[in-house]
């Protein structure tokens, strides 16, 4: 029912930048939360920020002040804007979002992305 697909991962340099876009598609009423996340091999997967229908954020302790998470409703799409990057943020990053399918009365689903690599190289 929801589609939910990544891009703009790659390969750069430390101290680099990197821009993450996550379009959602399919059948649904209204998006609620959306989120990143990040995994790094042979780590759980870990939160990166979080963005909500009003545009608050969260952010991960480590990378506040680098990273900024926004939302197009138009489009339902969300971005990562990834700054001064690191060789520690080097992971699969994916996209995750809470949706209402039907209705705004019903609990919200989530689904994932596919996920998109980002390395950086030191």
């Amino acid at each position: 029912q929801v589609q939910l697909v990544e891009s703009g991962g790659g390969l750069v340099q430390a101290g680099g930048s990197l821009r993450l876009s996550c379009v959602a598609s399919g059948r649904f009423f209204s998006i609620v939360t959306m989120a990143w996340y990040r995994q790094a091999p042979g780590k759980q997967r870990t939160l990166v920020a979080t963005i909500s229908t009003a545009n608050s954020t969260n952010y991960a302790d480590s990378v506040k002040g680098r990273f900024t998470v926004s939302r197009d409703n138009n489009k339902n799409t969300v971005y990562l804007d990834m700054n001064i990057l690191k060789p520690e943020d080097t992971a699969v990053y994916y996209c995750q979002g809470n949706f209402h399918i039907t209705n705004s009365y019903t609990l919200p689903r989530s689904y994932w992305g596919q996920g998109t690599q980002v390395t950086v190289s030191s």
